[in-house]
């Protein structure tokens, strides 16, 4: 009878502090979807809003949980060093999902603003690194403190232990802080058309990681490069700054062409074909002009039209190309082709 009288003395006296919790809890998780509706109505249904509320959507419920069982350690009275440790351990809980929610909406927010170009150069893989790792190194400080251990030492044993890493991972570190170098210099970005020095190396930048640049190649592979080496060779960026080119395509004429029309003709052809062939620009206009000097059989001119972008240029020259090659056949102009000229009886 004792036993049963004392079973539901401690059963009476777990129910209110475990009654309030489960109120709190509950309360909170009303409060946390009111929160979501209204961010949501706020902000709209856009690509942003979608990546946040997702990502903390799952912490939240957590959040709330924690809440309740906080109020309920609160109201119940348990020995103080229990209780004690029981909080702590909630609090590290919530740090920590904390710190990844933290990290990971940050990461996504940062690589959305850079898909729709709301920042203004493309974001790398190392810039994304690089925020969820701040993140989640402060995170983990803030937790150390809160479970009581001195970071203060701990630093200092990871600055020593750090230049002795340092030492043996000097090749590592040297791509690290190479990607860093051109991470806050921007000599290239993210979708930048790139020629290095290196051999045969000129494409689009797909990436720039802790340790290699990815760019992939006009033969749509993807070559990496160490950032170090990229960092040391001579960089030619046709997106920085300026994206427009000037494009110049040699045509040779006979000598008995009238030079005036001959220049008429290529400016008229290729003013026709803006708006047909894709890259080609109408301004600044194209002009036609001869070559200083005279070739050994021919009159020939420089055609000079601008593209939207370096890769662009390979297409326009291939219509270009075949476009004058008509008109100047349709107006009786043919292509000339080296011929032998006899002097006193010998060919030379």
């Amino acid at each position: 009878m004792r036993v049963t009288y004392d079973s539901m003395h401690a059963m009476s006296y777990l129910s209110w502090p475990v009654a309030a919790g489960a109120t709190v809890a509950v309360l909170a998780l009303l409060f946390r979807h009111a929160l979501f509706v209204g961010f949501r109505r706020w902000t709209g249904h856009t690509n942003d809003t979608s990546l946040f509320l997702q990502a903390v959507r799952v912490p939240s419920m957590l959040w709330c949980v924690v809440l309740g069982l906080f109020v309920a350690l609160e109201m119940a009275e348990m020995p103080a060093r229990v209780g004690a440790q029981i909080s702590r351990v909630l609090e590290a809980a919530i740090i920590t999902s904390v710190t990844m929610t933290v990290a990971g909406a940050l990461g996504s927010l940062v690589a959305a603003a850079s898909e729709r170009r709301a920042i203004a150069v493309g974001v790398t893989g190392l810039a994304r690194t690089s925020v969820r790792l701040s993140v989640l190194i402060v995170g983990a400080l803030v937790l150390l403190s809160s479970l009581g251990i001195a970071i203060t030492p701990l630093l200092t044993a990871l600055g020593v232990g750090g230049l002795a890493v340092a030492l043996a991972l000097q090749d590592t570190l040297s791509n690290l802080f190479a990607g860093i170098h051109l991470l806050a210099d921007r000599p290239i970005r993210v979708g930048d058309y790139v020629r290095l020095s290196l051999e045969n190396v000129e494409g689009w930048v797909v990436d720039v990681g802790w340790r290699s640049t990815r760019i992939r190649m006009l033969q749509n592979n993807v070559v990496i490069v160490p950032n170090s080496k990229v960092s040391q060779s001579v960089i030619t960026n046709y997106d920085l700054d300026e994206t427009r080119l000037a494009l110049s395509i040699r045509v040779g004429v006979p000598y008995n062409a009238d030079p005036d029309r001959v220049e008429r003709l290529l400016v008229e052809e290729t003013l026709a074909a803006v708006g047909e062939v894709d890259g080609l620009l109408a301004q600044p206009r194209p002009s036609a002009r001869l070559i200083p000097g005279f070739g050994e059989y021919s009159l020939d001119f420089t055609l000079v039209c601008w593209v939207a972008r370096f890769p662009d240029q390979f297409q326009v020259q291939h219509e270009l190309r075949k476009r004058v090659l008509k008109r100047l056949r349709a107006e009786g102009i043919e292509m000339p082709l080296p011929t032998a000229v006899r002097l006193q009886g010998r060919e030379v």
